[in-house]
C-alpha cells in the first residue's frame, strides 16, 4: 500500500501519495515537519532535515501536483503551477529535482499560501 502524507498551512490541507523511492524513504523518516514556508511563482518550498543527491531521473520540468526534493537546498517542494523559470505552462524547478509524489485532488488550493505561513507535514494512518 502506498504512504500517504498530510500538508497543511492554515486552512488549507491536501494529502498526497509518495512513490516507492529513496527519496521517498528518507522524507517519509523524517515526518512529522514543521516549517516555514517560501514561494516562487506557484511553488512551495521549505528546508527540510534530510540530505540526499539527484536520483538518476531528477528533472527540471514536472506536473502540477508533484512533490519534489531540491538536493542543492535540501528542501521539499510543492508544484501547483508556473514558476519564474516555466517556459510554457508546465511547473518548472530551479534545477533537477527528485519527484517522489504527488498531490491527491487539486494542488491549486495551495495558491493562497504565503511566504512565511507554518506548514506541517505528517504520516496519513490508515
Amino acid at each position: 500500500m502506498a504512504r500517504r502524507i498530510r500538508i497543511s498551512t492554515g486552512d488549507v490541507a491536501v494529502e498526497a501519495a509518495l512513490r516507492d523511492t529513496e527519496t521517498a524513504g528518507a522524507i517519509w523518516e523524517a515526518l512529522p515537519l514543521t516549517a516555514r514556508v517560501n514561494t516562487w511563482g506557484d511553488e512551495i518550498y521549505f528546508n527540510i532535515p534530510v540530505s540526499l543527491y539527484e536520483d538518476d531521473d531528477s528533472r527540471s520540468v514536472v506536473a502540477v501536483g508533484d512533490l519534489a526534493f531540491w538536493p542543492p537546498g535540501s528542501a521539499f517542494c510543492i508544484f501547483f503551477g508556473r514558476t519564474p523559470a516555466s517556459q510554457g505552462d508546465e511547473p518548472t524547478a530551479a534545477s533537477p529535482v527528485n519527484v517522489f509524489g504527488a498531490v491527491e485532488g487539486d494542488a491549486a488550493a495551495l495558491r493562497s499560501v504565503t511566504d512565511g505561513d507554518e506548514i506541517q507535514v505528517t504520516r496519513v494512518e490508515d
